[in-house]
């Protein structure tokens, strides 16, 4: 759930200095609290790299394997889970010669080793990715990507038959697709989906793509309408289990929000043939590793206020048929027991759509901060909305300082940004 899901990859591939990574299947936290479970004991897996470079103690380190994932067991969709089964596998050469599944598209909606083309439509409306979680998971709360299906029902899909096998992926997806868009600016996000019996659709790993970048980040260009491209991207890293009995989906869409602010126009690409290759490992096990378990000092001690909390809420006006998507992190409110002082704060956002029109996108944040000792409070609340046209972004921000309950600092921002015609 983490945003850096790619780095420690990229890190131990490319470093030629000692390096070793660990990733587990957590949310952007410490290994010895974070979600999901299971936590290790990160702090002594620390001391044991710095006492060998730092301090030149035989702690045997750099025998480890180059590189650890967890891999999970593909369960149902939820926005937060407490523990996720699955064991951890070594790898002593990282990236891994694993062998690879190649499926490909095909016109009736099926992902499959035969090679086909393919001429299927993309043209998603704007609210589609409202299921897709948090860029970066990180407050504990309802922040992974729930049930896919209803994405799924706003893209095109290309189902696997049921597998007779397991599928037990290790690494970089990567995908492949020509392509003809029919607007001068378009962008694609595409899902790999774990189907289960009953239909649910949980998203295993995505990966999102401006196709006015297709010759490199450096030379974007505008798109020819109707001229046929071809790209190749890599889905972000994933360590995952799918069962015998059920199936795979690669899902594609032209929208995705909020995690892609829309293009300009709503516009449709035209899929003519594609594919993906997913990284898999074979036996399902390679060489596992223990840790030992978490290990944390004593809290510092605090006094609860009032408690946190994490909601999330997509709400559809039927009248106007704009989505809004509200989110609000209550980080609570808690005194330091040693010395009286209060801290506090709450983060909320809501992101407005209309599911036919991209220029309705609008973002808008409110942010408390709180800081009290006795009859002594100070807070500040910061506001901030973005929203665009077919030319421009425009932003605008406020921050209000308040000294026990007294406006004494207040300023505000606005700032007009060219889209870039690229």
């Amino acid at each position: 759930g983490d945003a850096y899901k790619n780095t420690v990859s990229h890190l131990v591939e490319n470093l030629s200095c000692p390096v070793k990574g660990i990733v587990g299947p957590w949310v952007h936290k410490y290994p010895h609290f974070a979600v999901p479970g299971p936590r290790i004991d990160f702090l002594h897996e620390a001391l044991r790299w710095w006492d060998r470079w730092l301090k030149n103690e035989n702690t045997q380190v750099e025998n480890d394997p180059a590189y650890t994932v967890y891999l999970m067991e593909g369960v149902q969709p939820k926005s937060s889970y407490d523990y996720r089964k699955g064991h951890w596998v070594t790898f002593d050469e990282w990236p891994n010669q694993s062998s690879t599944k190649t499926l490909h598209i095909n016109g009736n909606s099926t992902l499959s080793e035969e090679k086909a083309d393919t001429k299927t439509i993309i043209s998603s409306p704007q609210t589609c990715g409202l299921d897709g979680g948090e860029y970066c998971a990180i407050w504990l709360g309802p922040e992974l990507p729930g049930d896919q299906r209803i994405d799924d029902g706003q893209s095109a899909i290309f189902t696997t038959t049921t597998l007779t096998d397991q599928v037990d992926i290790v690494g970089a997806p990567k995908v492949t697709f020509r392509l003809r868009p029919f607007t001068s600016k378009a962008q694609i996000a595409v899902r790999l989906n774990h189907i289960h019996p009953d239909g649910a659709s949980t998203r295993i790993t995505y990966g999102v793509f401006n196709l006015g970048h297709v010759n490199g980040h450096d030379k974007p260009k505008e798109l020819k309408i109707g001229e046929t491209i071809e790209l190749t991207f890599d889905l972000d890293q994933i360590a995952y289990r799918v069962f015998k009995g059920h199936k795979i989906r690669l899902s594609i869409s032209n929208a995705y929000w909020p995690l892609l602010w829309p293009m300009p126009e709503n516009g449709h690409i035209e899929i003519i043939g594609g594919s993906i290759e997913i990284p898999v490992i074979e036996g399902g096990s390679g060489d596992m590793r223990s840790f030992l378990p978490e290990k944390t000092d004593e809290p510092w001690k605090t006094e609860t206020i009032r408690k946190s909390s994490n909601i999330r809420k997509v709400t559809r006006d039927i009248d106007s048929d704009q989505s809004i998507l509200e989110i609000v992190d209550d980080f609570g409110l808690v005194r330091d027991s040693a010395h009286g002082l209060e801290i506090g704060s709450i983060a909320r956002e809501w992101w407005t759509i209309h599911p036919n029109n991209p220029l309705s996108a609008e973002g808008r944040t409110h942010w408390t901060e709180e800081r009290n000792r006795g009859d002594w409070q100070t807070r500040t609340e910061t506001f901030a909305t973005m929203n665009s046209d077919a030319d421009n972004f425009y932003i605008h921000a406020k921050l209000e300082a308040y000294e026990n309950e007294k406006l004494f600092f207040e300023k505000e921002i606005s700032e007009t940004i060219s889209r870039d015609s690229h």
